[in-house]
């Protein structure tokens, strides 16, 4: 084997899993076809979930260091709030793509990534022990690398998903786009502009001094993706929509995209996993795609170290699938409706204007601002508690040995049973080597929760490597009367888990042992 794991690809989402496999122990090697680092940067920010999850593995400092906040994102061109979201983060992060990819690449370089460039995937086969590519190499011909598992991270043209015989079935374009990173001599008004004008629409970000993204979009016109885009290409379109280029010059990076809509009919196909736009592409209405490529990394990096290692049957793989398809699915159907939206004519202009007044209700903001962030995403998951599934608040809590946050106890990238008073460490033993036992107390008595609002502060919850709640029982009222009567941390009422108040309190302890084998194999 020359690896446990082969990404391909070495984009925001291979980056982000080879991290969190070799944060896990994992043995693994990222193949990208690229000799240097790609000049382009299609993406230009990142939302309030992708700064947790990296606030989860303590790496979000640069990101905030190097990103400016805005207040705000949008729902095709119409303005969302996001300053009343729950959560640490309740901005957009503008930060480019190429930003994002290197600070990936200095914190995967820290762990130990190995990453080679200039290597091309030409050929893949698998079997029942392994996956083995032929790759194409700079100076050496072509070679074969053999791994445990190949997950394709190779964008949405993927050599991985085709040479795996993955369906990608979708919707084909009916627009086309241009993007430019260029200077302007006579920028439009404001930080970000976007005019709609008979012709197509016209879209203006300022994101460094002197220099601005310029992005024209022009419906029932589908152009060759084959076929070459220049500066002169963009030049022409700006033109012909608003009647100006702005003065625009200096290009440093020109692309052509469309909408079409497609997702992989599965993201796994024995030994070979799919992740980001090898798994899903859409419009980049909303600023979606590379957020949930990362998202789909941090889901599916500690399920596959988890069965690489031995601790879980390779059954839970398949748990990645069923958690991101349906994600994948919102988005892609959340991006056709915002480029439905975004047409010029007069029954669409009126639409659009009405939409703009249902954005401006509270409610509606929020419903859309928790998709387009995914702060609303809630997993399926066993028990009726309202934070089974969802994604865990950052609450200040105390522990013996000062005050923290809850994203704190994530950093290592492993499960974490946070006993809030319940005193269920005991169920947890036999996991110890896979799951932390943290014994703490709640620094507030409710949690905020997205679409939920304020919930009670567990007794306890097991929270999953990701940062999705796997399990959580309500808070003991006894044991919640001691710590207002000044118990130290942790030193709640355990009656319930104990077997102490009969056989009721038993489903509990039960439940957190299930959810225990469920998530994080047998036990020890």
């Amino acid at each position: 084997m020359d690896a446990e794991v082969i990404v391909v690809g070495a984009g925001p989402t291979g980056l982000m899993l080879a991290c969190e496999l070799r944060l896990a122990g994992v043995d693994v090697l990222v193949l990208e076809r690229f000799a240097g680092h790609k000049p382009d940067s299609r993406a230009g920010g990142i939302h309030a979930r992708t700064i947790e999850v990296l606030d989860q593995r303590g790496m979000a400092a640069p990101f905030l260091e190097r990103g400016e906040p805005l207040a705000g994102g949008h729902f095709s061109a119409i303005p969302l709030d996001f300053s009343g979201m729950e959560t640490r983060y309740p901005y957009l992060l503008k930060i480019l793509q190429s930003r994002i990819e290197e600070l990936l690449s200095e914190h995967a370089a820290r762990l130990g990534v190995r990453v080679r460039r200039g290597d091309e995937v030409t050929g893949l086969r698998q079997d029942a022990t392994a996956a083995e590519l032929d790759v194409r190499t700079p100076g050496d011909g072509t070679r074969r690398t053999r791994a445990g598992y190949v997950v394709g991270c190779d964008g949405g043209r993927s050599t991985v998903r085709k040479l795996a015989g993955i369906g990608f079935p979708g919707t084909p374009a009916t627009l086309t786009a241009l993007l430019g990173d260029v200077e302007l001599a006579e920028p439009p008004g404001g930080l970000v502009f976007q005019e709609p004008h008979e012709r197509g629409t016209i879209s203006v970000i300022g994101f460094e001094p002197g220099w601005y993204r310029v992005m024209t979009t022009q419906h029932d016109r589908v152009a060759d993706p084959d076929s070459p885009v220049t500066f002169e290409t963009l030049r022409e379109a700006c033109l012909e929509i608003a009647g100006t280029d702005y003065g625009m010059s200096r290009p440093r990076w020109i692309s052509r995209f469309g909408d079409a809509a497609r997702q992989a009919d599965s993201y796994r196909s024995g030994r070979v996993l799919l992740a980001g736009d090898a798994a899903h592409i859409h419009y980049p209405s909303g600023g979606q795609g590379l957020n949930m490529g990362v998202q789909d990394a941090v889901n599916l990096g500690w399920k596959l170290a988890s069965v690489v290692r031995g601790h879980a049957p390779e059954r839970l793989l398949d748990t990645y699938h069923a958690e991101r398809y349906p994600v994948a699915e919102r988005v892609l159907a959340n991006t056709r409706a915002q480029t439905a939206l975004a047409r010029t004519d007069a029954h669409t202009m009126a639409l659009r204007e009405l939409m703009a007044k249902l954005i401006g209700f509270g409610d509606v903001n929020a419903h859309l601002a928790g998709m387009i962030t995914a702060l609303d995403l809630r997993y399926p998951a066993a028990g009726a508690h309202p934070l089974a599934g969802r994604r865990v608040p950052d609450a200040g809590i105390a522990t013996a040995t000062g005050e923290t946050r809850v994203y704190e106890l994530l950093h290592a990238g492993r499960g974490v049973l946070l006993d809030l008073g319940a005193g269920a460490g005991a169920v947890a033993a036999p996991w110890k080597d896979r799951v932390d036992h943290v014994q703490a107390r709640s620094l507030a008595a409710t949690w905020a929760v997205p679409s939920l609002g304020a919930v009670a502060a567990p007794g306890a919850v097991l929270i999953r490597p990701d940062g999705h709640v796997a399990w959580a029982a309500d808070a003991d009222a006894d044991a919640d009367a001691d710590a207002d009567a000044g118990d130290d941390a942790g030193a709640g009422d355990v009656r319930a888990w104990d077997g102490g108040d009969g056989a009721a309190e038993a489903p509990d302890r039960d439940a957190l042992r299930g959810a225990l084998g469920d998530w994080f194999g047998p036990p020890r």
